[in-house]
Order: C-alpha cells, then sequence, then structure tokens
C-alpha cells in the first residue's frame, strides 16, 4: 500500500498555484505557507507535513532550506529544472505553466524529470502517476537551457508574428493559427523531417531577401544566427 503524504506546498507563485489545483483536482490533502505567512505557521506546518514541495524560485530554495528546514525530517522537493543541490530531490515538471489553470487530464500528463539520485517517483509522490524519468545531475543545466530554448524562445518568435499581423500587416492574428497547428503536429508526428523552409530548400536567395526585410529589426540577428547554426548542424552531419 503506498504511504498517504501530507504535502507542504512552500511558495504562491504559478507553479505552486497550478499544483494545489492539481492536488485538489485528486482530492489530495495538503498545506500551504508563503512568506507572507508568519514562520509560526510554518514551523506548525512542518511538524505536519510529510513532503515538503520548494516551489519558489531557484536561488531561494538553498537559503530557505538552510534557514527554516535545517532538521526537517520531511522529504524536501524542488521543482527546478536546473539547480543541483544535496539539500533537495529534484524533480522537475516538464511542463510549460501558464495563469490559466488546467484540466486534470492534462496536469496527469505532465512528465517529470528526476535527479538521478533521487528516491523513487511513488516515494515522491505516492498518489500520483504521471511518467517519469531519471537524469543525472552533470546533465541538468543542459536540460535546462535545451528546454528553455525551445519552449520559451520560440514563443518569442511566434508572438513576433502575431504582433506583427496585428499592428504591422493589419491582419487577423487569429488566421495563424493553422500554421502554428500544423508546425506543431509536424513536430509530433516527425521531429526529424519536421524542417522546412528556405533552409533546407538552399534558398540562399530568399534567405538574403528576408534578412534585407528585416533591416533595422532586433530578429535580424535571430534569423541570422539560425542560419549560422542551421549551416554549421549541417557540416557535423545533423541534416542531410
Amino acid at each position: 500500500m503506498r504511504q498517504v503524504p501530507q504535502y507542504l506546498i512552500i511558495g504562491n507563485g504559478r507553479v505552486a498555484r497550478h499544483f494545489q489545483h492539481y492536488f485538489s483536482l485528486l482530492k489530495l490533502t495538503f498545506l500551504l505557507w508563503n512568506r507572507q505567512e508568519s514562520t509560526t505557521k510554518l514551523r506548525d506546518n512542518l511538524k505536519r507535513s510529510s513532503h515538503v514541495l520548494l516551489l519558489i524560485s531557484d536561488k531561494a530554495i538553498e537559503n530557505f532550506i538552510t534557514q527554516h528546514l535545517p532538521s526537517s525530517k520531511a522529504i524536501l522537493i524542488h521543482f527546478s529544472g536546473s539547480l543541483i543541490t544535496e539539500k533537495a530531490y529534484g524533480s522537475h515538471p516538464l511542463m510549460t505553466f501558464k495563469d490559466d489553470l488546467y484540466t486534470l487530464e492534462t496536469y496527469q500528463s505532465i512528465p517529470f524529470i528526476l535527479d538521478h539520485n533521487a528516491p523513487a517517483f511513488e516515494i515522491l509522490f505516492p498518489q500520483l502517476t504521471n511518467q517519469h524519468y531519471r537524469l543525472h545531475q552533470s546533465l541538468k543545466e543542459k536540460y535546462h537551457a535545451l528546454c528553455v530554448l525551445s519552449g520559451n524562445f520560440s514563443c518569442l518568435l511566434w508572438q513576433k508574428l502575431f504582433f506583427s499581423f496585428e499592428d504591422e500587416f493589419n491582419l487577423p492574428p487569429n488566421i495563424i493559427h493553422a500554421y502554428l497547428l500544423q508546425q506543431t503536429h509536424n513536430l509530433i508526428s516527425n521531429y526529424r523531417n519536421a524542417l522546412t523552409g528556405p533552409l533546407v530548400r538552399h534558398d540562399f536567395s530568399t534567405i538574403d531577401k528576408n534578412l534585407n526585410a528585416l533591416a533595422l529589426d532586433p530578429y535580424q540577428q535571430v534569423y541570422q544566427s539560425f542560419v549560422s547554426c542551421y549551416q554549421q548542424l549541417k557540416k557535423e552531419g545533423q541534416y542531410e
């Protein structure tokens, strides 16, 4: 039989709110504390907790543990994708979290990336059924950098397109949706062959025109960096 945990969620930011909602949808019991509340409440909650989720900023986690949890018997878990520490176990939910809360199905689809030396997922989260995988801590920083590069930075590119359609071209932004959805589908169905466009066609004339059209735009430098990156990867054999 799985242990019935008593979770204490530390923090009140976006991720903390999402996991409060996830646990509520599952009808799990949990306690809450954030830095606007008294340390007396924190101490009382700690006495009743078997698992502490440190859902605060990466830079604050180690100091918080040192200051408030030096002798805690609870299992300490942080959700940072890049932090390497011996003070708590890393369990990174591989998902982007916006202000709107998600459905139970969405939360249950989130994979967790555990530190290689963390306890079994069933010990960290006895009542969750999420997929989970292990990653050696030596790879965490690069893992997180690539997550940011692909997820957050690609968002900047799509936002640039949406803003330009609305503000510069006087086109309805929603007509981009089919393009975005198909590109996403192509990546999911076959990511190795999802890239299209002038880079794949070796259409350097179009690339030059694109770069000229972006003169005085900060995204010209972004475009050129992708061209250079693709050419380097092609030399290394990633793109035949």
